[in-house]
């Protein structure tokens, strides 16, 4: 049974608190903890087909990045834990809790964040996107292959839309969408061959 804490719950109660080899995931979102759903088919197929295509490119590459099966980021007292992020081996050292907690404090220490929409489409839009901007997540990728995502995000009709957010000079994220078989582009992966046609998930949705 897990031992409820009172609220709001700062960040080091909810490191404290997590429960070790459970069989849920939770994130801190302003003080609050969430049960997020754990990621099973086709978002976790998706999920690994982004994150091999990311590792053919840093290994071809021979990019400082690693892609860590684990990692919380902290903004503020939320702590978010993404469908996948990207780190720099350069950078990552100097993040005090990365060693012990694998959680990342310092927006250096990543390259790139991206979630995979589920139902909870909501998070990625509108909570996660406002706090990685301004924590200064350099890019940010929202990959809603089904195209769950609310009218004001993915445009009517609703359908499958990558979504690539990047900080501008003045930090602020400016997004552009690719459907279909458009490529992504990409600032950190500028090479990347990658489109919403190849996710072998939405093909057979």
């Amino acid at each position: 049974m897990i031992q409820a804490i009172p609220k709001p719950v700062s960040f080091d109660q909810f490191m404290a608190w997590y429960p070790e080899n459970s069989g849920h995931r939770y994130e801190l979102h302003n003080g609050e903890i969430v049960e997020m759903p754990k990621p099973i088919g086709k978002h976790s197929e998706v999920a690994g087909f982004l994150a091999e295509s990311l590792f053919v490119e840093i290994a071809r590459l021979q990019l400082p990045y690693f892609i860590p099966k684990e990692c919380i980021v902290k903004v503020n007292e939320s702590g978010y834990e993404p469908d996948i992020i990207v780190l720099n081996r350069q950078t990552i050292s100097l993040d005090t809790r990365w060693e012990k907690e694998s959680t990342i404090t310092r927006s250096q220490s990543a390259e790139l964040v991206i979630e995979i929409v589920s139902t909870n489409w909501s998070n990625d839009y509108a909570l996660k996107l406002e706090d990685y901007e301004a924590f200064g997540i350099e890019e940010y990728w929202i990959c809603d292959y089904l195209g769950l995502g609310g009218r004001r995000y993915i445009d009517t009709p609703k359908q499958p839309t990558f979504s690539v957010y990047r900080l501008d000079a003045a930090g602020t994220y400016q997004c552009r969408q690719f459907r279909g078989q458009e490529r992504i582009e990409s600032t950190i992966f500028p090479e990347l061959q990658l489109s919403l046609a190849q996710i072998p998930a939405m093909l057979q949705a």
